[in-house]
């Protein structure tokens, strides 16, 4: 799979102030890929600097192969960016926003009113396109915000925030428009965001990262499995089994420890392929198994026990 997005010891300083401090990470077509961390992380910095906003202190950047040093202009005809503000004109109406921005991006005067057209349709906001845009909801503004950065139909989208400052439903809408880019469309999108629910939900893989630095990078298994190399199972039965049961299952190959007393069971295992060994060693002791459940770790465990090591 093709890369869009190459990184390699990039940096950016302001003073003493380290924004991006050696970021490493590749994004492949038509994956989602989080770059997830606090205020101040530097994920703002590195949208920037991967747009040619910004000139980088050090390191080396890539987007389509090209320099955003050299080619910024290049680039950004082939990207969309919606930041944290909408950045809209809210004097002017839907439509004249998008032909505005899609005249300045290029569009062909007998091709922008159709896709105009199409990408409100698409975004839900056909039925108040000749509104002035300071009478929109939030949420709309956002939407109205994302349909600008691809209204010239851009093959990478970076988006630095998508949600922040947003409702519950807004904020719902605007993450299943982001999922159907992503699954319907098959555009890259880049996810700046500390928004932990959000980027479990709408990435590949994530960039877990912390003063300007990549803590740990991977999907939600693969970090998992960095952070937490065995795996505990949590077992119940229909009633209390023998104590022999017990005592022979802390025998078998890839058992770690057994604890637990009478109708539960939590079992720690080297890894996922043991948990069908245990459990047809139970069933063959006689027990009577109610429920296996292996301990899963949200995108939140993983997030906050790296944070947790970097105080």
């Amino acid at each position: 799979m093709e890369i869009i997005v190459e990184v390699n010891g990039l940096e950016r300083t302001f003073g003493r102030n380290r924004a991006v401090d050696g970021m490493t990470f590749h994004v492949k077509q038509g994956e989602v890929f989080g770059l997830l961390g606090p205020n101040g992380a530097g994920k703002t910095t590195t949208v920037r600097l991967l747009n040619g906003i910004l000139p980088p202190s050090g390191g080396m950047a890539r987007v389509f192969g090209l320099d955003p040093l050299m080619d910024g202009q290049r680039i950004r005809e082939q990207t969309g960016v919606l930041t944290e503000s909408p950045s809209l004109y809210e004097r002017l109406s839907a439509r004249e926003n998008l032909e505005f921005f899609g005249t300045l991006a290029g569009i062909p005067a007998e091709k922008l009113t159709q896709r105009v057209q199409d990408i409100l349709k698409f975004f839900g906001l056909q039925d108040r396109v000749n509104d002035k845009v300071e009478t929109y909801s939030k949420g709309m503004k956002q939407r109205l915000a994302l349909a600008r950065a691809l209204v010239h139909e851009p093959p990478l989208l970076f988006l630095d925030e998508p949600t922040s400052g947003l409702d519950p439903e807004a904020a719902q809408q605007v993450n299943e428009l982001i999922a159907s880019l992503s699954q319907r469309s098959g555009q890259t999108i880049l996810l700046a965001t500390h928004n932990l629910l959000e980027a479990q939900r709408l990435c590949d893989r994530v960039a877990v990262m912390n003063k300007g630095r990549i803590l740990a990078m991977g999907s939600l298994k693969e970090l998992t499995r960095k952070l937490w190399p065995v795996i505990w199972v949590d077992i119940t039965f229909w009633e209390m089994p023998a104590e022999t049961v017990r005592e022979t299952l802390k025998t078998l190959r890839g058992v770690i420890q057994i604890t637990g007393q009478g109708e539960t069971m939590q079992a720690q295992v080297e890894n996922e392929d043991v948990i069908p060994q245990v459990v047809r060693h139970l069933t063959g002791q006689g027990a009577s198994i109610l429920r296996v459940n292996p301990r899963d770790y949200t995108l939140e465990d993983i997030y906050f026990s790296l944070q947790a090591g970097e105080k």
